[in-house]
Formats: C-alpha cells, sequence, structure tokens
C-alpha cells in the first residue's frame, strides 16, 4: 500500500527554469469568438483514428457525434459547434511531420445549437464504475496534459489491481503554460467534481494534487473550493518547482518516494494519475453532458501583443487565436505548440486547434533561439546530471548514432520522456532528444515487422499442418475403399460401389484443397 509523503522529494536531475507565465496571467480568461469554419482532425489522441460517421452535407448540432471510436485505445470526435459538414478528407493537422491527416470540416451556422448527448447522469456517484467508464469514453475525453490518453482506459485498473492513490497533475511545470493555472482559479468547482467523480470511478483510497509552490493563487483556489464541498479527504500537495516535476513518473516519486519500475506503468504501484484538466472535461461530461469540444489554450510568448488564455474550441484555426490577442509583434520568429522544451514548431498558423494544444507560443529569437552547430561530444557528463529519469544521455546518443537499436534498449531507451533537459546543458549543443526519438521510431517500426513477419509464418505453418492433415485423412478413406474391395463374401456389385464411393472421396480431396487454396491466397498465407 502506498502512501503520501509529509513532505515532498525533490526529483533527480531536472532544471530550474524561468517560468514566464505571469504574462498570460495578467488577463482573465475569456471565451474564443467562434469562427467561422472549423478542421476538426480524427487523430487528435494516442491510438487508433476516430471513423467518420457523417458524410459532406450533413447537419449537425454542437457536441453530435460526428467520428466514432473504432478501438480500445481511441476515442470519439464530436462536433464542436452546430452547422454543415462541407467536407470529409486530409488537411493540415500539427504534428511534427508537417503531414496531413483525416479530417471533418465543419462551417458553423453561428446558432451554436446543442444536441441531445446522453451524457449526463444524474446520480453519477451512485452510478456502477463501468457506467461511469462508458460515459467519458462516449464523451471522447482523452488527457488534456499533452498525451492525450484515451480518459476511459485509465479509468479501468482492471481486477487484479486496486488504486491506493489517486494523483491529480496540476504541476504546470513547462515555461510559458499557465492554462491549467487559469481553470483552476476560474473553474475550480468543474475541477473538485471532475476529481471525485473519478475517485468514486476508482474507489480509490486516497486523493492528492500535486500543484508547483510557485502557483499561490491556484492553490488558494483549490483549498477554498475543497471547503465549499465539503471535502475533507482530497489532499493538495505543494511540489518544488523544478522542470520537469509535472511528468507522470517524476510526480509520482515527488509526492511518494516510489519510483514507477522501468517499462511499467503507475498501477504496478496502485497508482493513476489524471491531469487537471481532463477532470474538469469528466465534470462537464457527466454533470452537464457536453462531450470534449473545447479547452483552455495558453496564448503567449514575445511574439503576441496580448499573452492570455482562451477557451477554445476544438478545430479552431490558430490564426484566429493569435488575431483574438492582438496578432502578432515584429518580435515573432517561431510558432510552437506547447512550450519551449517539449513544444512542436509549426508550418503555419492555419493549423487547427487539438483535444492536446495546451498552449500557442509565439516566440521571439530570444525565446526559442534557432539551434546552434553540433560539435562532437566531449564527455562532461552534464546530460546525466540534469536527467530525470536517471538515465545515461550520452550512451543513448552514441547507440543511437550507431543504429545499435538492440543496445540502446539495454540502457532504457523508453524510460525517456523527452524533457529536453540533457539537450538544453549539453555543450556540444548536440540534438540529443532527436536521436532518442528517431532511435524509438526506428525499433517500433522494427517491431511491426517482425509481427507481420511472423503472423506470416504461423499462417504458413498452420497451412502446412491443414494440408498433412486432409492427405493422411484422404489416405484412411482410401485405405477403408480397398479394405472394403478386398473383404471376404463382397460380390461385383459391392466392389463397384466401393471404387465409386473411393472416386467421390477424391473428389471432394480434390475440392477441399482448390478452396483452402483460394482462401490462404485471400487471407495473404505463403504457400
Amino acid at each position: 500500500m502506498i502512501t503520501l509523503l509529509e513532505q515532498p522529494k525533490r526529483i533527480p536531475g531536472g532544471l530550474h527554469l524561468e517560468a514566464n507565465k505571469r504574462q498570460s496571467l495578467e488577463r482573465p480568461l475569456r471565451q474564443a469568438r467562434l469562427p467561422a469554419r472549423l478542421t476538426v482532425p480524427l487523430s487528435q489522441h494516442i491510438g487508433e483514428a476516430a471513423e467518420p460517421v457523417v458524410s459532406k452535407g450533413d447537419r449537425v448540432l454542437k457536441g453530435q457525434l460526428i467520428a466514432r471510436s473504432p478501438d480500445y485505445i481511441s476515442a470519439p470526435v464530436h462536433a464542436p459547434t452546430s452547422g454543415t459538414v462541407i467536407d470529409v478528407g486530409d488537411y493540415p493537422v500539427p504534428h511534427p511531420s508537417g503531414l496531413s491527416a483525416g479530417c471533418i470540416v465543419i462551417e458553423a451556422d453561428g446558432e451554436d445549437r446543442a444536441a441531445d448527448t446522453g451524457l449526463k447522469m444524474e446520480a453519477v456517484f451512485e452510478a456502477e464504475p463501468a457506467d461511469i467508464r462508458q460515459r467519458v469514453r462516449d464523451a471522447g475525453i482523452v488527457g488534456l496534459g499533452g498525451a492525450g490518453f484515451p480518459t476511459s482506459v485509465k479509468l479501468n485498473p482492471g481486477p487484479e489491481h486496486s488504486v491506493d492513490l489517486l494523483l491529480i497533475n496540476a504541476a504546470e511545470c513547462e515555461p510559458y503554460i499557465s492554462c491549467d493555472e487559469a481553470l483552476m482559479c476560474h473553474h475550480t468547482s468543474e475541477v473538485i467534481d471532475g476529481i471525485r467523480i473519478i475517485r468514486h470511478a476508482l474507489n480509490a483510497r486516497q486523493v492528492a494534487i500535486g500543484v508547483e509552490d510557485n502557483m499561490p493563487d491556484a492553490i488558494r483556489c483549490l483549498q477554498r473550493g475543497l471547503e465549499q464541498a465539503g471535502e475533507q479527504d482530497i489532499r493538495i500537495v505543494p511540489v518544488p518547482t523544478i522542470y520537469p516535476a509535472g511528468g507522470e513518473k517524476q510526480l509520482i516519486y515527488a509526492l511518494t518516494g516510489e519510483e514507477v519500475p522501468s517499462q511499467g506503468l503507475p498501477i504496478d504501484l496502485g497508482v493513476v494519475c489524471h491531469n487537471v484538466g481532463t477532470a474538469a472535461a469528466v465534470a462537464r461530461a457527466l454533470l452537464h453532458g457536453e462531450p470534449l469540444i473545447s479547452r483552455i489554450v495558453t496564448v503567449t510568448g514575445a511574439g503576441v501583443s496580448e499573452p492570455c488564455n482562451l477557451e477554445v474550441r476544438i478545430g479552431t484555426p490558430m490564426s484566429e487565436l493569435i488575431e483574438q490577442c492582438g496578432g502578432y509583434t515584429g518580435e515573432v520568429s517561431q510558432l510552437l505548440m506547447g512550450g519551449p522544451m517539449m513544444g512542436i514548431a509549426l508550418v503555419s498558423d492555419g493549423l487547427p486547434v487539438i483535444k492536446t494544444t495546451n498552449c500557442l507560443l509565439a516566440a521571439s529569437r530570444a525565446e526559442a533561439p534557432p539551434p546552434a552547430p553540433a560539435h562532437p561530444c566531449i564527455r562532461c557528463s552534464a546530460c546525466s546530471e540534469v536527467c530525470p529519469a536517471m538515465l545515461l544521455p550520452q550512451q543513448l546518443y552514441w547507440y543511437a548514432h550507431a543504429r545499435n537499436f538492440d543496445k540502446i534498449q539495454d540502457y532504457k531507451l523508453f524510460d525517456c520522456i523527452e524533457c529536453g533537459c540533457c539537450a538544453l546543458v549539453c555543450p556540444s549543443h548536440i540534438p540529443l532528444v532527436q536521436y532518442y526519438r528517431f532511435a524509438k521510431t526506428e525499433i517500433w517500426a522494427q517491431e511491426r515487422e517482425r509481427r507481420k513477419a511472423d503472423l506470416a509464418r504461423q499462417r504458413h505453418e498452420f497451412r502446412l499442418q491443414r494440408l498433412e492433415r486432409e492427405k493422411k485423412a484422404l489416405e484412411e478413406r482410401r485405405a477403408r475403399a480397398r479394405k472394403a474391395l478386398k473383404k471376404p463374401g463382397g460380390g461385383k456389385d459391392d466392389g463397384k460401389k466401393a471404387e465409386i464411393a473411393a472416386a467421390l472421396e477424391r473428389v471432394k480431396a480434390r475440392k477441399a484443397d482448390a478452396a483452402a487454396e483460394t482462401q490462404d491466397g485471400n487471407t495473404g498465407g505463403n504457400g
């Protein structure tokens, strides 16, 4: 059984970075204007992309299902507003590749009429956990901290696990991003209601909210909200401000002193971790019947005139948000989705906001300087000192550079959270994280090819076994026919009947072989 520490621990490694959050919190949170056209990607989460259930020309209402989830690890997509579907096809999406992907484009009618989603639960705190999970799944809720993992899956720890600790991650550690702090200060009751619903669904023994200690306003709002709700069993724990204290494994270590096993999950310790924004989305869905069609986005950086936090409909063009924040300044050099450490550079501001868009950083050259030329590694070990996962970044770099993908896994490549600390402190300016991402991608590709080869080999082996069984069965039938011919006292007619029966058996066997050959060809079998 896991227990909370009286005083949080300092995470290994990490960096003290300039927060740069005040500029976006000086203005109050406000609702972004509804755009004339919204582009809603079918893949905004980890797992399989959603499949469209609407076509060009269909009328839709706000909150209506427009794409269903085809797999367990997936999430449906809903219309952000009422209007007309004007296209279903590939459009540019915010992704490091810069490529296009499947989207549903909706022309808003300006009426913003809502559908009856059927998500609202009248007695949610008396409901069965399975019913809550299904409603959360139907609402298309995913983790809003950046990863986008389907929330319903994390609400299902399985019968073999019990939840000792529900940990709400409000440690918004990356510089510039303040959407979670704005949420906690302006929608406190939704956050607390969502936490209570998740606690009920998981039957969690204890609950803690981890908040960085440089967010006193958020801590005060949460404390006041818990008092008003009469909640005495939810503990607020300020954690030391250091990047990346908001990483799931790092936050668990800071609050409990326990380490999630390598290649393991928090549930292996009896812990489930949800982002504070995810909790609010759960409350909005189950108490008000609204699926995940909007989120709070921080628009900030020296490149934008009026930094602030906006509540934005999914699918809104990013250019609209920049315009609503006063437009660009002359200092803008680059537009990032996310913060300066883990954000991705965008090729255009015409891309749509998605469920995992927590920040738009219009950065100046000083805030996001162009990469310096890389030089040979000098083995200074600075990267190892700041690694929050206690890895050996130098060794990972060497094996990634040499494409030795077997050896690199011995150094726990997949424990790397790609926080960027190692690359930031590297005096040789080696883009270390890019090497790690490359190695992970190559390993995943090799694993997919290996699974395909294994499946083809199994099909081939099954086919050979089936042919061998059929051959033996045919031989047995022929042997019985010959035995009938030689049977004492058997007449001439009996012999002819036996010959005919044997011939029919041979014809049936040939037809069965031909049918099996056709089936194997259709299913991709070898041979």
